[in-house]
């Protein structure tokens, strides 16, 4: 099969190279001693990547610490089931699925995934291949951040940083769908963009003053550093600051920080799924390039707005 890999951390996405891998080997996956438990083969019809993913030490080793080079990236999926084994409950061959694949296993920038059945949720019929993979990874993160970790109730005010990015716009949306009020911040050129997201408010991080929002209730945080340390400060009492930045320098003095990783969750899928077909959500969805082009995609020559979607097969 043809699938984008990775052999050189040091070169990061340059390194990425369009090469032959082997197929997914069915009738080993069929042996309960030759397989996970609970696998299923997808035939990727689109794939997402996560820009920084090439940094994390998952890419190059497995759970045992052993090097697993040449890695294939990308964890966000949307296919057809063409394979189980043992134990992959609830799917069946031939269902449209998307999901998240294991960090520490081959992913999905290939024409064919191994991917834990309990990672994956149905795609109904009238969402394609391109949104289902494209909503995976910032669904689920906006998902978790708000309501599984900040406890977001309806009328909260909420800071979302990156409101026009592909995580921050997701965020953006299910907090206004949940009743909060969203002040959006980033570059003075996505206030548009993030206010089309349902942005209530928005900060031009690099000319305006961020203490000038005042008090919220919760701060969803994908940048860390100084803007994660000031943005602690305008937690109010009981308030939360959510990040996927790592462990913040500085805490809310008298509410809570949460730093997570995200993880699968057929539940919230079809939440997410569900919500975009009835229009409530949207992706942000800048490039969608062919297999034999993504390398250049990943590599663009400038800045790209949204997020890239590998379509696999047309």
């Amino acid at each position: 099969m043809k699938a984008i890999v990775v052999t050189d951390e040091a070169a990061g996405r340059a390194g990425m190279t369009l090469a032959e891998r082997p197929d997914p080997d069915v009738a080993k996956l069929a042996d309960l001693s030759g397989a996970n438990y609970g696998d299923v083969v997808v035939e990727v019809h689109a794939s997402g990547f996560t820009w920084d993913e090439l940094s994390w030490p998952s890419t190059w080793v497995d759970r045992r610490g052993h090097d697993r080079t040449p890695s294939i990236p990308g964890h966000e999926v949307a296919g057809v089931v063409s394979a189980l084994s043992y134990g992959a409950a609830g799917l069946s061959v031939g269902q449209r699925v998307f999901g998240l694949t294991d960090w520490t296993r081959d992913g999905t920038l290939a024409e064919y995934a191994v991917v834990e059945a309990r990672n994956l949720a149905p795609l109904p019929g009238d969402v394609d291949f391109t949104t289902g993979a494209g909503v995976v990874m910032s669904g689920l993160t906006a998902w978790q951040g708000l309501f599984v970790h900040g406890r977001l109730e309806a009328g909260q005010r909420v800071l979302v940083h990156g409101a026009a990015g592909a995580v921050g716009s997701m965020a953006t949306q299910l907090a206004r769908e949940a009743g909060a009020y969203v002040i959006g911040t980033g570059r003075a050129a996505d206030a548009h963009t993030a206010r089309d997201f349902g942005a209530n408010e928005y900060v031009d991080l690099e000319n305006d003053e961020l203490a000038d929002v005042g008090g919220v209730d919760l701060v969803f945080d994908v940048f860390g550093g100084d803007l994660g340390a000031r943005s602690a400060r305008l937690v109010r009492a009981g308030g939360t600051l959510v990040t996927i930045a790592g462990p913040p320098e500085v805490r809310p003095a008298e509410g809570r920080t949460i730093d997570f990783v995200v993880e699968a969750d057929r539940t919230q899928l079809g939440e997410i799924v569900r919500r975009v077909r009835d229009g409530r959500v949207r992706t942000n969805i800048g490039t969608i390039a062919a297999l034999d082009d993504a390398v250049a995609a990943f590599n663009p020559a400038g800045r790209k707005k949204g997020k890239t979607i590998i379509r696999v097969r047309p």
